[in-house]
């Protein structure tokens, strides 16, 4: 028996072993699929990195839609507790998703340019699951929709979360339901349309600040937005940073300006009036 295994050579007592006909771990999770998903293009070595970075995100992304949108649908039906846990959850993935910036930027430049030709014109820019988070999160642009109409389904899940009123939004109505005085524009607006600062909305998601013990759900709703939109803001900024350590100012796969674009967008804020407060409090 060695130092490190006392029991070597026999499974852990209890242990099932025999899967003949049942349901193992691997079933579960579909693991078969899962791992045959991965497939360079080239030979080089740090290929599997870029594609198993990339895919991890898209995992992480689809948890992240399913938390946001049940988040908001409990929001809609003034349910706020387990938004709450909804809000908080997608705080930590987006925790998860910044650290993954450190593993990518162990690739080199010389290392990437070795097989970046082989990515064509695919580009982050064109996940779907991405547009759709920033679409619930209120920064909508319809022309971003069109890198999808070659895909009917998922073009159409896209153009939805376009048309939907955001999580800020369901937010904004909910300040309005529980009796503020609130613009008319900001409860009923074309939701296509990207949230503008409104002076109404501000006055009273103040007013939730200047009073949190009658107003404690809405004050602890407005703290998870913002730690939301905090976490949103450091995965940008990390995309920003590996990006420009990679490739530097090249123009993106994808077509856009690469470093340039991914810095305009740090400026985008999601839910204006609970950062604006902050300085008149």
């Amino acid at each position: 028996m060695s130092e490190q295994d006392p029991v070597a050579g026999k499974a852990p007592k209890g242990a099932h072993l025999d899967f003949a006909g049942e349901m193992s771990y691997g079933d579960y999770l579909a693991l078969d699929q899962l791992l045959a998903a991965q497939r360079p293009l080239s030979q080089n070595h740090n290929e599997l990195l870029f594609i198993v970075q990339h895919q991890t995100t898209e995992l992480w992304m689809k948890l992240v839609l399913h938390e946001l949108d049940a988040a908001r649908d409990h929001i809609r039906r003034d349910a706020l507790q387990p938004a709450f846990k909804m809000l908080a959850r997608v705080s930590r993935v987006m925790g998860q998703l910044i650290q993954a910036w450190d593993v990518l930027a162990t690739l080199t430049p010389s290392e990437y340019m070795d097989f970046r030709h082989r990515l064509g014109k695919s580009s982050g820019f064109q996940s779907h699951q991405y547009r759709m988070i920033e679409f619930t999160l209120g920064n909508k642009n319809a022309a971003m929709a069109a890198p999808f109409r070659h895909a009917p389904a998922v073009h159409a899940a896209v153009e939805a979360a376009l048309a939907a009123p955001s999580l800020y939004d369901e937010a904004v109505r909910l300040l309005a339901r529980r009796g503020f005085a609130l613009d008319p524009a900001c409860v009923a607006r074309d939701w296509r349309l990207p949230y503008a600062a409104n002076a109404s909305v501000e006055a009273a998601w103040t007013a939730v600040y200047r009073d949190t013990a009658q107003h404690w759900d809405l004050y602890e709703l407005a703290e998870e937005l913002v730690d939301l939109e905090d976490y949103f803001r450091q995965w940008r900024f990390r995309h920003v940073t590996t990006v420009e350590r990679i490739i530097g100012f090249k123009t993106g796969t994808g077509g856009t300006e690469g470093v340039q674009y991914l810095r305009r967008m740090l400026a985008v804020r999601l839910f204006p009036e609970l950062w604006d407060l902050r300085t008149s409090l």
